[in-house]
């Protein structure tokens, strides 16, 4: 079906005529001879002075171009019959720790030695590419929690913010509650049975304004389903110690394995690449949730058609004007 998807653009017509009523006429500058003798001349020379069109033969072309315009900026364009876009699956929020102890490097990639955040981007970018189907949001935390990316299926731009997700940017702290918070206050307006957040962090809660097991018993509420992932190497493997000898490590399992439970989630230990690695297998396992499809009407842009018509229209009136007679000498010639 044909239709314009910018009609009120016609309503533009006029704004030539408009000008040329309330704008001052140009002044070309050449001076101009009348003569009173123009019949002799032309019965001398044989040939007949050609006079001036009549206006709305002189206008025709232009306006003819103008409304060539405005047709290709209205928008033409074929649409299609409504197709389904499949839209089954979950709407999954991630939520990642930044806070500073994420800067430790006591992971492996490729037995080279990384921080726990870069081999969190590298494992959950692929993750994040392959969730065809689902909605994909991303929030990041430290002493606050950010919407970094809206629930989406933009799955690119997702991982794009992931990657370019930087230590410290949210606080040195680590707000768990306020990260689930902000998943639920996101998730509780889509299907209950779809409502999934996968929080990641390396440390306890000690930042924040909810309490981390209040914010789960709303989230348990509300239907959310929260996977709770615990990063970092034991301590004894990594050797990586804080001042005065104290671990690097100060991950509240017992918390984190609390609050999975009480949503209906699971809790995962990911001390390096190969657990991680099988944690996402296993959250990619989760079945989807059909969801009411999404109907979308294919549409083909038209626009070049009355754009190319006025291009080509405009080349030959500038032909016209720089080469008045060229028409004369090619019938001569021939």
């Amino acid at each position: 079906m044909f239709e314009l998807a910018w009609p009120w653009i016609f309503l533009l017509a006029p704004l030539p005529w408009l000008l040329r009523l309330l704008l001052p006429p140009a002044d070309s500058g050449d001076a101009a001879l009348r003569v009173s003798f123009l019949g002799e001349l032309q019965a001398l020379s044989g040939r007949r002075a050609r006079a001036g069109l009549p206006s709305w033969r002189q206008q025709a072309p232009l306006a003819l171009l103008w409304l060539l315009l405005l047709c290709a900026a209205a928008r033409p364009q074929w649409v299609g019959e409504p197709l389904p876009l499949p839209a089954s699956g979950r709407d999954l929020l991630l939520a990642v720790d930044v806070s500073g102890s994420m800067a430790y490097e006591d992971m492996h990639w490729d037995e080279q030695p990384i921080s726990r955040l870069e081999l969190v981007k590298r494992l959950l970018g692929d993750f994040i590419e392959d969730r065809r189907g689902d909605r994909v949001g991303l929030i990041l935390f430290g002493s606050q929690a950010y919407l970094q990316a809206p629930l989406t299926f933009d799955r690119h731009t997702v991982r794009t913010w992931l990657d370019e997700a930087m230590i410290g940017i949210a606080g040195k702290n680590t707000a768990i509650g306020d990260a689930i918070g902000l998943a639920v206050k996101r998730l509780r307006q889509r299907p209950a049975q779809s409502r999934v957040l996968v929080l990641i962090t390396d440390g306890a809660n000690n930042g924040g304004e909810i309490d981390p097991m209040v914010a789960a018993q709303l989230a348990a509420e509300e239907g959310v389903r929260i996977y709770a992932i615990g990063i970092g190497a034991d301590p004894r493997q990594s050797g990586v110690l804080g001042a005065f000898g104290f671990s690097a490590l100060d991950l509240d399992e017992t918390s984190l394995r609390a609050i999975a439970e009480a949503t209906g989630g699971e809790y995962f230990r990911a001390r390096n690449q190969a657990e991680l690695t099988q944690i996402e297998l296993t959250l990619d396992r989760l079945e989807p949730v059909a969801q009411q499809p999404t109907l979308a009407r294919p549409a083909k842009a038209l626009y070049a058609w009355p754009l190319a018509l006025a291009l080509l229209g405009s080349v030959v009136l500038a032909g016209r004007t720089l080469w008045p007679d060229l028409p004369l000498r090619l019938r001569r010639r021939a």
